[in-house]
């Protein structure tokens, strides 16, 4: 794997605690083991992983804060499982774009980043909106479909449709995936 490559973590740090959060947190406990098999693999090759992470209206906290604030929802277990590193990057985002109004395009740049691993919550939406400006900037994309969760699995069924079609990303389940050869094109 291209080491221009990195790792985003979406929004897996998450209260889970609106609307459709239960079945949420039930569709992300079934790709927490792929994930961590992945983020476990990534830093092997030394591999940026960048937390990219609502940051559910807590405009003046930092990411230490904010993650003791959404361990006292129903993610505790998801978040435990998938706690950020002291050498991992940690981007906090006002909108359902890990783009939109946060340094993470300058990170990137200044990383030499061209392809992008998105994984996380929720596909249909932060995920989604993630991918297709990450498209817009023409990073070569993989979006594992056994990385990324939504309420409904017929959402991200759809999602996953449309990051094939429209923003051509490789969707290979990270199981089945030789992650050294992912971008090799």
């Amino acid at each position: 794997m291209s080491q221009k490559t990195a790792l985003l973590i979406i929004d897996m740090i998450n209260k889970m605690d609106f609307d459709g959060g239960e079945a949420l947190l039930e569709n992300t406990r079934s790709i927490m083991d792929s994930l961590n098999r992945l983020k476990a693999g990534v830093k092997q090759r030394e591999i940026p992983v960048i937390y990219v992470n609502d940051n559910f209206g807590l405009w003046q906290d930092n990411k230490t804060d904010l993650i003791e604030e959404c361990r006292k929802g129903i993610g505790r277990p998801i978040i435990n499982g998938i706690l950020p590193e002291d050498d991992d990057y940690f981007i906090i985002k006002p909108k359902h774009s890990g783009f939109y109004g946060t340094q993470l395009n300058i990170l990137l740049g200044q990383l030499g980043i061209s392809n992008l691993i998105l994984t996380g919550v929720a596909g249909d939406i932060c995920v989604l909106f993630t991918a297709n400006d990450a498209y817009m900037r023409e990073f070569n994309l993989w979006i594992p479909r056994d990385g990324i969760a939504s309420e409904k699995e017929e959402d991200n069924e759809n999602a996953i449709k449309i990051i094939e079609r429209s923003l051509f990303a490789n969707t290979a389940k990270i199981s089945e995936t030789d992650i050294d050869k992912v971008f090799d094109y």
